[in-house]
């Protein structure tokens, strides 16, 4: 006797629209699937845009090895105003002039992040203490201690800068917060600042080029869903 059929299987790349949490995105594409079994590798920020691995069916048994690789990111720092949880989400803690600062200073403060560093995870953030998320604590009013943990920024390049604004891009180690590399930053150019933009392009071998927005994925029939998935092994495979 034939067992029953198995359903979707792979890896779908999915460009998050700002707005939707990742957990928002999980919930869509069980929807399109028909499937409860899908999962995603990396959360983004509901401010955050770009790519978001989601797994389907037997697929996610490989969240450990795509959560590992190393992400791409592109985003926008505001110096002036420095918010309680790093980016433009947040309550405004800190106003305060910006200085005059040249391209150059601010080029080599963009390329000082580069190399390996201990980083403290954010209030605002999904990591949990004790069992229970940090956002949670932190809409709570109550900040706990949080243990420090080891990153590397393989790269940092600045895109663009015109007063108060300015735009980079970075290759990091997973579990990096680029809100918290944006915080300091700010700091390290004097006034403090936010991010108000965040954008995932790359995770790993995985390019936001390859990934489908939800209102595209919406107009696919059956077929067209199950040929947008890509195989594990090819989504690990080395580049």
């Amino acid at each position: 006797m034939e067992g029953a059929p198995e359903g979707p299987c792979g890896i779908l790349l999915v460009d998050k629209p700002r707005g939707p949490t990742s957990h928002d995105v999980v919930d869509a594409v069980r929807r399109l699937y028909r499937t409860r079994r899908v999962g995603h590798a990396g959360t983004l920020d509901p401010m955050a845009t770009g790519l978001l691995i989601v797994m389907v069916g037997r697929a996610t048994k490989a969240s450990d090895r795509l959560m590992a690789e190393d992400k791409a990111y592109e985003a926008e720092l505001t110096l002036g105003v420095v918010t309680d949880s790093q980016d433009a989400e947040g309550k405004v803690l800190e106003t305060n002039p910006v200085p005059p600062l040249d391209l150059a200073a601010v080029r080599a403060a963009v390329e000082a992040m580069v190399g390996d560093r201990l980083q403290t995870p954010p209030m605002h953030s999904a990591r949990k203490v004790g069992g229970v998320a940090l956002h949670k604590l932190a809409r709570q009013g109550k900040e706990v201690a949080r243990e420090a943990r080891p990153i590397r920024v393989h790269s940092a390049e600045l895109l663009s800068w015109e007063s108060p604004r300015l735009a980079f891009r970075v290759r990091c180690t997973k579990g990096t917060y680029v809100r918290t590399l944006g915080h300091e930053l700010g700091r390290a150019l004097g006034p403090g600042g936010h991010l108000t933009a965040l954008r995932r392009t790359a995770s790993g071998r995985l390019d936001v080029g390859r990934a489908h927005t939800l209102e595209a994925l919406g107009a696919l029939d059956e077929a067209g869903l199950a040929a947008r998935l890509i195989r594990v092994e090819e989504a690990l495979a080395d580049a």
